[in-house]
């Protein structure tokens, strides 16, 4: 398929032109702690966010998982809000519990504030960690498996579970609050104002997002309506966008077409990356599966994309 065929731009057109009715993005259950908790600790995570350079998506959804949403027994015992053990030269309180190893020793804490932020400085202080802070402070994805990558936890499933917590409960819009308003519009130095190319695959005309690019200026540059645009690629406002990422301009398919059968999951993966990657509303592979939408994707699942 020519990349700048006129025809398939005017077949884009008429797809958004013919589109009129509202379809609803499947909702998700919402663990009413989980709110909570995400209400309680967003100005903290905005805040550290500001001051070392650290998404607060990643932060809140660290917490949420490593604390049980501040209910689990480490956290209320400790404030220990982060599952950070007795290493690196801690000479403060501690409290044992049991993890990988039987009474394994946890730094302990008088208030989540200093939870908060002695895993601020446990990350920005360890070289093991560096590699991170070279990443947009937007790119939650990388964030996510970098941290299972530097063995920041032994579960091989981390990523999938932070990239989960973070796209269900939308805390990357944390990360674009904390950036202040004023840099919401502001595109990368090397952002590409002109037409994006067309391209098609499994029957669905989609494009490649560039570096800089958002949902928002995707649909102004092809002239259309950017909710329609959100709708179609199952995604809430303000979801980000990065370099290479599959933007679908018409709805995607009910079924998986082609000859594939098969996904095993890789580190990093969500249900609605293999989505994108298939082309496929995410309700199938829920469906097909009998899986609930509050499943994991553990790495080396093996998810059926046909009967």
């Amino acid at each position: 398929m020519s990349k700048n065929s006129p025809n398939i731009k005017r077949s884009v057109l008429l797809v958004f032109t013919a589109f009129v009715g509202y379809i609803s993005v499947v909702s998700q259950n919402k663990n009413s702690q989980y709110l909570s908790y995400i209400e309680q600790y967003c100005d903290l995570a905005m805040d550290h966010q500001k001051r070392f350079k650290i998404p607060s998506s990643i932060t809140l959804a660290q917490g949420l998982l490593e604390s049980g949403a501040g209910r689990s027994a480490l956290t209320i015992a400790s404030n220990n809000h982060f599952g950070i053990k007795c290493n690196n030269g801690w000479a403060g309180p501690h409290v044992l519990h049991d993890d990988d190893r039987k009474d394994d020793c946890f730094r302990k804490y008088n208030h989540a504030h200093e939870s908060y932020e002695d895993h601020s400085q446990f990350l920005n202080r360890n070289p093991r960690y560096a590699f991170l802070f070279e990443y947009n402070i937007r790119d939650y994805r990388n964030w996510a498996t970098g941290l299972q990558r530097a063995g920041y936890a032994t579960d091989k499933s981390y990523a999938n579970k932070l990239i989960k917590v973070i796209e269900d409960y939308s805390l990357f819009e944390y990360d674009l609050k904390a950036m202040g308003k004023g840099e919401k519009r502001t595109q990368s130095p090397a952002f590409d104002s002109s037409l994006p190319e067309v391209f098609k695959s499994q029957g669905l005309l989609y494009v490649v997002a560039k570096r800089g690019d958002t949902y928002e200026s995707l649909a102004e540059r092809l002239g259309f309506n950017d909710r329609k645009l959100l709708i179609c690629n199952e995604v809430p406002k303000d979801f980000p966008l990065e370099e290479g990422d599959i933007v679908y301009l018409q709805m995607k398919n009910k079924k998986v077409k082609g000859d594939f059968k098969f996904h095993i999951i890789q580190p990093g993966e969500s249900i609605h990356s293999i989505a994108q990657m298939y082309g496929v509303r995410m309700k199938y592979i829920y469906k097909i599966n009998k899986l609930t939408d509050d499943y994991i994707p553990n790495d080396g699942d093996t998810l059926k994309l046909k009967k």
